[in-house]
């Protein structure tokens, strides 16, 4: 009963709040790149911990298949799947166009026109204006629009650097920023470097990591910004050991003259040269650790077939295995592999006005977080894949009620209602206790004569 009460209160509450607040919600979306969902566990992180335990925080985050950088922070930012974005690798060729992309080669909106981000939706409508530091994408015309405020990508820009932009505009108030993204290369480039069994190293980068959540809410709470702007922490994937034991050497199998490698391990795009069939045909004997699929057979559940940017043929090695064409293991983790495995799942935290307070969920996925961010932000969204049910139990103002907490109201109010009907019933059929033996007290017309 006490925990109706509470759903109850709490569903009038936020709902009160949120009509409230509608037309100044502020949003921060920060990205650290390659943050497995596990280091939460592994490593001791207090800043994130504290920021996590005055919001909420979804335990493992499934990405979007291929388990890449550009394409799953494209994903986050439209909530469509990949072949619907059309980022489908961080490298790429377009046969029709004849054209290559590149992570540093990326800057024409041909390849990013396929979707509109929330940046560019949040522009539109004309209520605050966009900000970014250094997101994919962020300083692209995509759809003709980028943010009003960007940096154009530079690895050698610090994160304190980023951090002091986007603060810095975040407090501007004219034009007022209303949604703005962060990005930051690690823990990704250590984890590839290292391999992410390496306690150690890993720790070290972690702790760094931390530390930079740590000035970036030292620098919010000093500009007054901490209370009032919503922040959502995530990344992009996560990242598998890998092993120079553990190689898929294509020379073995095929010659490197009967095909393009378009973008490579562990998820490989393949353009044949020669006959298709062929060349799957050879490469289909090629490893016990390789899956070699033809664009019509991958998979349903990978949502990665309709795109033209996908090549004819794709190669996915299992977890932990690297494809190579003749060359020596270059890094000791890697991502981009099937996005079922836990290894390659992100986690995401969030604070602020919109979110709940001391709330855990188990998992979402992660073309769910933008409807979740355009319900904060009060946008209509684009089409996208997501489900915003998803994501309904970490905000203030939705009711949620998950199923074992369901059951239990509905055995609960039975219980009651039961109750209070056999306390009805019981009270209507009480017999009233029989009075000692007394004269027969007669009505008036008792004493009239029965015989006129």
């Amino acid at each position: 009963m006490n925990s109706m009460l509470t759903l109850l209160f709490s569903g009038i509450v936020a709902c009160c709040a949120h009509s409230a607040g509608d037309s100044t919600s502020r949003l921060l979306l920060v990205s650290f790149d390659g943050f497995r969902a596990d280091y939460l566990e592994t490593y001791k992180l207090p800043h994130l911990q504290e920021f996590i335990e005055d919001g909420v925080l979804v335990k493992e985050v499934t990405n979007a298949f291929i388990t890449k950088t550009f394409p799953n922070h494209y994903t986050i930012v439209t909530g469509l799947y990949e072949e619907s974005h059309g980022i489908v690798a961080n490298d790429m060729y377009d046969v029709d166009a004849k054209k290559k992309f590149s992570q540093f080669n990326d800057s024409d909106p041909f390849w990013w026109n396929e979707a509109v981000p929330i940046w560019v939706t949040n522009q539109r409508r004309g209520n605050g204006v966009s900000a970014a530091a250094m997101w994919p994408g962020t300083d692209v015309k995509i759809n003709n629009t980028t943010p009003q405020f960007f940096m154009k990508y530079n690895f050698s820009v610090t994160f304190e650097e980023r951090v002091e932009k986007i603060v810095a505009w975040l407090n501007s108030s004219n034009p007022v920023v209303n949604f703005a993204t962060l990005y930051w290369e690690e823990p990704d480039a250590s984890g590839h470097k290292y391999g992410p069994d390496d306690t150690e190293n890993m720790r070290k980068v972690l702790e760094e990591v931390d530390n930079h959540i740590g000035f970036l809410t030292d620098k919010l709470k000093a500009l007054g910004l901490w209370d009032t702007l919503n922040i959502i922490i995530t990344s992009d994937h996560g990242m598998a050991s890998c092993s120079p034991k553990k190689l898929i050497i294509l020379d073995k199998c095929i010659g490197r003259n009967n095909y393009t490698l378009i973008d490579r391990s562990p998820v490989a795009a393949v353009l044949p040269r020669q006959n298709e069939k062929y060349v799957y045909n050879l490469l289909k004997k090629c490893d016990d650790h390789l899956k070699v699929y033809l664009k019509e057979e991958i998979p349903e559940r990978f949502h990665y077939r309709h795109n033209k940017r996908i090549q004819p043929i794709i190669l996915v090695a299992d977890e932990g295995w690297t494809i190579v064409q003749n060359e020596s293991l270059s890094k000791l983790g890697d991502h981009g592999y099937d996005n079922a495995l836990p290894s390659m799942h992100p986690f995401l935290a969030a604070r602020g006005p919109a979110f709940h307070r001391g709330y855990k969920q188990s998992t979402i996925n992660n073309v769910d977080i933008y409807p979740m961010m355009c319900h904060i932000l009060g946008l209509t969204p684009q089409p996208h894949n997501g489900t915003f049910s998803n994501t309904k139990c970490l905000l203030a103002d939705q009711w949620c009620i998950n199923l074992p907490e369901a059951i239990g109201i509905v055995i609960g109010a039975f219980l009651i209602l039961t109750t209070l009907t056999c306390i009805i019933i019981t009270s209507k059929n009480r017999v009233v206790s029989p009075r000692p033996f007394s004269r027969l007290q007669l009505q008036y017309d008792d004493d009239d004569p029965l015989i006129g």
